[in-house]
C-alpha cells in the first residue's frame, strides 16, 4: 500500500495547533470518522482504495489508527495500521496509509502519528514493521528513516500508477531477520512448479538479512523506534 505524509518538510516545523488531539479509532466499525479517513487519505495516496479496504483495517485492527483532530472534531491526519504473523515467523505491524491535511503538515502531526501506532505495535508485542512509501517521496523517507527503519526492497512499478516503491522496515528485537519464514499453506504441488517459488522465499531472507546487518551497523540494536535517537 502506500503513505503520504505530504510535500512539506517535517524538520522544520512550525507551530503545532494547540487544539489538536491524537484519538484512536477504537473498536466502533462504523465510526463517524470513516467518511472522513477516506477523503483524506484518497487526496494522498498513489492509488484508490474501495470502502472495503478501510474496513478490512479498521474493523480488525481498530485499535491501530490514530487520528489528529482539531477543537471542532475535524479530521487532521491519521494512520492506518495491522499486526498479524508474516508467514508463520515474526510477529509483523504494518503501516498501510498516513495522511496529514496539506495546510497542517510541517507540525510533526505525521510523525506523531506514526510514533503513537510503534508504540501500539509493540504492545501488541510486533517483531518488526513494514511499509511501503513512494521512492521519490522524500518527506516520508525522512520521518521513517529518522524513527529508524532503513529500505529493504526496491519495488518496481509497484503502485497501480506505475510508480515505484521502497519497502522500508523497523526491526524491534534482535534477531529477526534469521528467523525463518514459510509460504502460504497451499494445496500440494508438484516439485518442479515448488522449485519454481523456492527463490522468491529465498529472496526475502536475504533482504532481511541484509537489512539486519545495516541496521546493526548503525544503529548497533539501540535504537529507541519511540524516541527516534540512540
Amino acid at each position: 500500500m502506500a503513505d503520504q505524509p505530504g510535500s512539506s518538510n517535517e524538520s522544520s516545523l512550525k507551530t503545532q495547533d494547540s487544539t489538536l488531539q491524537y484519538i484512536c479509532y477504537g473498536t466502533e466499525r462504523e465510526s463517524p470518522y470513516l467518511p472522513a479517513i477516506k477523503a483524506l487519505i484518497s487526496n494522498d495516496l498513489s492509488e484508490p482504495y474501495s470502502i472495503y479496504v478501510y474496513r478490512y483495517f479498521l474493523y480488525q485492527w481498530g485499535d491501530l489508527c490514530f487520528m489528529a483532530v482539531d477543537g471542532q472534531n475535524d479530521l487532521i491526519g491519521v494512520i492506518v495500521c495491522k499486526v498479524e504473523p508474516h508467514r508463520g515467523g515474526p510477529m509483523r505491524g504494518y503501516i498501510a496509509m498516513l495522511a496529514t491535511r496539506q495546510t497542517h503538515r510541517g507540525q510533526g502531526i505525521a510523525t506523531k502519528l506514526v510514533r503513537m501506532a510503534i508504540e501500539a505495535m509493540i504492545a501488541k508485542d510486533a517483531d518488526e514493521i513494514v511499509l511501503e512509501t513512494e521512492v521519490d517521496n522524500v518527506p516520508s523517507l525522512k520521518i521513517y528513516e529518522r524513527l529508524g527503519f532503513i529500505r529493504s526492497k526496491r519495488l518496481h512499478r509497484y503502485y497501480l500508477n506505475g510508480n515505484t516503491a521502497f519497502r522500508l522496515i523497523l526491526y524491534l528485537k534482535p534477531g529477526i531477520p534469521y528467523r525463518p519464514t514459510y509460504p502460504p499453506d497451499y494445496p500440494p504441488i508438484d516439485p518442479l512448479e515448488a522449485s519454481y517459488y523456492a527463490p522468491a522465499f529465498q529472496d526475502d531472507a536475504l533482504a532481511r538479512q541484509a537489512a539486519q546487518m545495516q541496521i546493526e551497523d548503525v544503529y548497533g540494536q539501540s535504537h529507541n523506534p519511540t524516541q527516534g535517537g540512540l
